[in-house]
C-alpha cells in the first residue's frame, strides 16, 4: 500500500514543482503561477492557512452545498475523502467514521469531536448528537482528519467545527422553504443585522420528515443565534446560542430475511414498544478574544458556556435525563521569534461539567409505567490542559509542530434508591504528537505526523452487563491508539488558462495500531460495549477538485481502508436451543474490522452557465461503496452499492432581490441497500435500509435590508 502512496507522491512532487529560472521569486509570464490558500482554520486552536497545517485539512464553505439537499449532514459533506457516514432514516442520527474512528458507535457520534462556533457539541465523554446543527445557519464547515487527541479531548478521528455564517458584508432577510418524498418539509427564516462594529444572526428552521421507513417520523424547532462586536482593532466579544426541540422514531434493526423481504418494514419490537427519543436542549456561550500590544503577538482568548439537556429514551426501558453543564476554555498564543525564526507557542485547558438525574420505568406499549425501577445521580467531566507549538525550521519552508494534551474524564454515578451503591471510574492520559510541513512551493506541501490518542468510553457505554452489583462496568478500559500519517497537499491557480485554471489536491497514507479498541454488541435489545485487543488499520485518502474547462467542476474522493483485528480474543455472547445465554471465547484475530468499506469512491460533475434569468448550476454525483461486514465474526456482509444523485439549480438576482430555487433526485436509479449496520447484533439484526429514490425541492429568497 505504502509503494502506492509513494509512488502519488513522487508524480504530485514533480508536477507541483516550479519550473527553474533566472529569479525564484518571479513566476515567467504565461505559465502555471501559485497562491497560497487564504483561508484560515480554527480548528486546530491556532488561525492558520491550510497549507501551514501538518495535517489533512479540509473546509467547505457555503457556495459549495447551496443547491443541495440539506436534510442530513452527509447531503452535505458525502464527498470528503477519509469520511464515510451511515445515515439512519435519512435524519440527524448519523455514524460519523474518520479512518475507522467512530465506527463502533450504534447510535450519536463517537471518535470524532463536533463543535458548533468552536464549542463543544460533544459531550463531556465524547458521545454527540447532531440536532442543533442547522444548515440555514452554518456557513464555513472545518473538518480536521485524523488523531487530534492531542489538541481535544476524545478526538481520535478529528474534529469537525460548524461555523455559523456571521461574516456578511449587508443586513439582510430570508426565508427558505423545502420539501420532498416521503412528508418531507422544512422552512425557515433568517436574520442577518450587520451595523458596522457588530453583526447578529437569528435562525430558526422546523422539520418534519415522515421517513421511508414505518415508524421513523421527526420532527424539529431548530433557533440559532450569534452576536459579534468588535469594541476596537485588538478584540472581539461572541454570544453564541442555540435551542432545540424534537423528537425521532426508531424504525430499528431487520434481520437479513427480514430485509430481503420487505427493507422498508419496522422491527416488530421497536414499533409495538414505540421506541422514540425525545430532545430538549439549549446552550449559551460567551467568547473574548483580544491581542496584547500594538504588535499583536500575543493574544488570549476566554469562552464560557451553560448547557441544559431533556434526553426521553423509549427501548426497552423507558430512560429520562435532565442533565445541566457548565464548560469553559481559555487559551494563551505568543508570537515572538526565536533565533530569527517565526515560532507560535501557545497553551490552553478546557472543561466541562455535566451532572442530573437518570430515571428509569418500563415501558408498557409505548407508554411510561408508574414504578419507577432506577433513579442514579450521574456526573461526567472532562478536564484538560494542552500546549502547542510551530517553530519555522527554515525560511518559511520546513516547519516542526509540537502538541501534547492531558485529559481526565470522571463518571461518578450514585444510586439514590440504594444508597450504598455508587460507583465511580476515572480515565486519564497524555497524548503527545510531532509533525512536519515542507513546502515544495508557497502553495504545495508534503506533511507526516506520529502521535497517540486516548478515547474514554461513553456514558452510555459504561452500561454494565455483568450483574456484579456495579453500576458502571469495571472491566470497559479506554481505547488508545498509536498514529502515523505522510501526505502532500496542494491548490494551484492559472487565472490565464480556461482549462484546469485551479487544482486543489490531496493524498494522505495512514496508519493506526489500535489498542483496547471498543466495540458494541447487542444483548436482548441492548447495546452493551466491551474491548478488543489490538486493530491494525492501514488506509489511503486522496481526493481532487478541479475545473476543467471554465466553470466545469469535477470533484473526486477515494478512500481505501484496510482495517483488520489483531489478537483479538472476546468473549461472545448468544444463545443455546433453550434460549439460555452462553458466553463463550472466540478467536476474532485477523478479522476485518466491520461497518468500514474497504473501498468508497465518490465523483460529482457540475456546471453553471450565466443564463438571461440566472445562473443556471447542473450537478450529478456518483458513489461507491463496497461490501462491509456486520460483525466482529465477519459472519455476514452488506453487498456492494452505487448511488446516482441528481442536482438543478438556478439562482436569480433582481437588485436586492436574491433568488435560489434547486432541486433534485437523490438514488436516481432506486438501489436497494444496507445504509446503516446495527453492529454485533446477538439476535442478527444487522440491517438498516439506506434511502430508496427521492426528490426534493427548495426555494430560498433573500433581500438585502
Amino acid at each position: 500500500m505504502y509503494k502506492i502512496v509513494l509512488f502519488f507522491f513522487l508524480v504530485l512532487t514533480i508536477s507541483a514543482l516550479p519550473q527553474a529560472s533566472e529569479d525564484s521569486n518571479k513566476a515567467p509570464k504565461d505559465t502555471l503561477t501559485y497562491e497560497t490558500d487564504a483561508f484560515m482554520i480554527t480548528g486546530t486552536r491556532t488561525n492558520k492557512k491550510i497549507i501551514d497545517i501538518p495535517f489533512s485539512v479540509y473546509r467547505m464553505s457555503p457556495v459549495e452545498y447551496k443547491f443541495d439537499k440539506s436534510t442530513s449532514i452527509n447531503d452535505v459533506m458525502g464527498g470528503i475523502p477519509g469520511l464515510f457516514m451511515q445515515s439512519r432514516y435519512g435524519n440527524h442520527d448519523v455514524r460519523i467514521s474518520i479512518r475507522g474512528f467512530g465506527s463502533r458507535s450504534n447510535s450519536g457520534i463517537r471518535g470524532v469531536r463536533i463543535l458548533l462556533d468552536g464549542i463543544p457539541e460533544s459531550e463531556p465523554d465524547g458521545q454527540t448528537r447532531i440536532e442543533a446543527i442547522d444548515f440555514n445557519a452554518v456557513g464555513n464547515i472545518e473538518l480536521v482528519k485524523g488523531n487530534s487527541s492531542s489538541l481535544y479531548t476524545n478526538a481520535p478521528g478529528g474534529v469537525i467545527n460548524f461555523i455559523n455564517n456571521v461574516y456578511f458584508n449587508n443586513s439582510f432577510a430570508e426565508l427558505h422553504s423545502e420539501a420532498g418524498e416521503f412528508g418531507l418539509r422544512k422552512s425557515g427564516i433568517k436574520l442577518g443585522i450587520n451595523s458596522g462594529n457588530m453583526r447578529m444572526l437569528t435562525t430558526y428552521s422546523y422539520h418534519n420528515y415522515k421517513g421511508f421507513r414505518a415508524h421513523s417520523n421527526d420532527y424539529w424547532h431548530i433557533l440559532n443565534t450569534t452576536l459579534e462586536t468588535i469594541p476596537n482593532d485588538f478584540s472581539k466579544i461572541e454570544v453564541l446560542g442555540y435551542f432545540v426541540n424534537g423528537t425521532i422514531r426508531l424504525p430499528g434493526s431487520l434481520t437479513k430475511a427480514e430485509f430481503e423481504a420487505d427493507p422498508f418494514q419496522p422491527a416488530s419490537r421497536e414499533n409495538n414498544f414505540d421506541f422514540r427519543r425525545v430532545t430538549k436542549k439549549g446552550r449559551i456561550g460567551v467568547r473574548y478574544d483580544a491581542f496584547l500590544g500594538e504588535e499583536k503577538k500575543n493574544e488570549i482568548e476566554v469562552m464560557g458556556y451553560g448547557t441544559i439537556k431533556y434526553f426521553e429514551r423509549a427501548q426497552k426501558d423507558f430512560r429520562i435525563m435532565n442533565r445541566y453543564g457548565v464548560g469553559g476554555e481559555a487559551r494563551f498564543v505568543n508570537r515572538d521569534d526565536i533565533l530569527g525564526r517565526a515560532n507560535e507557542f501557545s497553551f490552553g485547558t478546557d472543561l466541562f461539567y455535566q451532572a442530573g438525574p437518570v430515571e428509569s420505568y418500563n415501558n408498557i406499549g409505548g407508554s411510561r409505567g408508574d414504578i419507577l425501577a432506577s433513579l442514579t445521580d450521574e456526573t461526567i467531566s472532562n478536564v484538560g490542559f494542552y500546549f502547542q507549538d510551530m517553530f519555522d525550521l527554515w525560511s518559511n519552508r520546513l516547519s516542526l509542530l509540537l502538541t501534547g494534551r492531558y485529559d481526565k474524564v470522571l463518571f461518578d454515578v450514585k444510586n439514590q434508591i440504594l444508597q450504598s451503591q455508587n460507583d465511580i471510574r476515572n480515565f486519564e492520559a497524555f497524548t503527545p504528537k510531532a509533525a512536519l510541513n515542507f513546502k515544495l512551493t508557497p502553495s504545495v506541501a508534503l506533511f507526516g505526523s506520529y502521535g497517540y490518542s486516548f478515547d474514554s468510553p461513553a456514558a452510555n457505554e459504561m452500561d454494565n452487563f455483568v450483574p456484579d452489583g456495579k453500576l458502571l462496568n469495571a472491566s470497559l478500559l479506554a481505547q488508545k491508539s498509536r498514529n502515523t500519517e505522510l501526505g502532500i497537499k496542494g491548490n494551484i491557480f492559472n487565472d490565464e488558462s480556461k482549462w484546469f485554471s485551479n487544482i486543489f489536491f490531496e493524498l494522505v497514507g495512514f496508519n493506526s495500531v489500535v489498542t483496547d479498541e471498543i466495540v458494541p454488541f447487542e444483548f436482548e435489545g441492548s447495546v452493551f460495549y466491551k474491548n478488543s485487543a489490538k486493530t491494525n488499520r492501514n488506509g489511503i485518502e486522496f481526493g481532487i477538485t478541479t475545473n476543467i474547462y471554465k466553470t466545469l467542476k469535477l470533484q473526486t474522493a477515494y478512500t481505501l481502508s484496510d482495517f483488520v483485528y489483531k489478537n483479538y480474543i472476546a468473549e461472545s455472547v448468544s444463545f443455546d436451543s433453550l434460549q439460555n445465554v452462553v458466553i463463550e471465547d472466540k478467536d476474532f484475530s485477523n478479522k476485518i474490522v466491520p461497518s468500514v468499506p474497504k473501498n468508497n469512491f465518490v465523483t460529482s460533475l457540475s456546471y453553471d452557465v450565466e443564463t438571461p434569468i440566472g445562473v443556471l448550476f447542473l450537478k450529478g454525483t456518483y458513489q461507491y461503496v463496497s461490501s462491509m461486514y456486520v460483525d466482529d465474526a465477519n459472519s455476514e456482509k452488506t453487498d456492494a452499492y452505487s448511488l446516482l444523485n441528481t442536482t438543478l439549480g438556478l439562482n436569480f438576482k433582481l437588485y436586492t432581490l436574491d433568488l435560489i430555487l434547486s432541486g433534485g433526485v437523490n438514488n436516481l436509479l432506486d438501489e436497494r441497500y444496507v445504509g446503516f449496520i446495527n453492529i454485533n447484533s446477538t439476535n442478527g439484526r444487522f440491517y438498516e435500509a439506506g434511502e430508496p429514490r427521492n426528490f426534493f425541492l427548495s426555494l430560498r429568497i433573500g433581500s438585502i435590508l
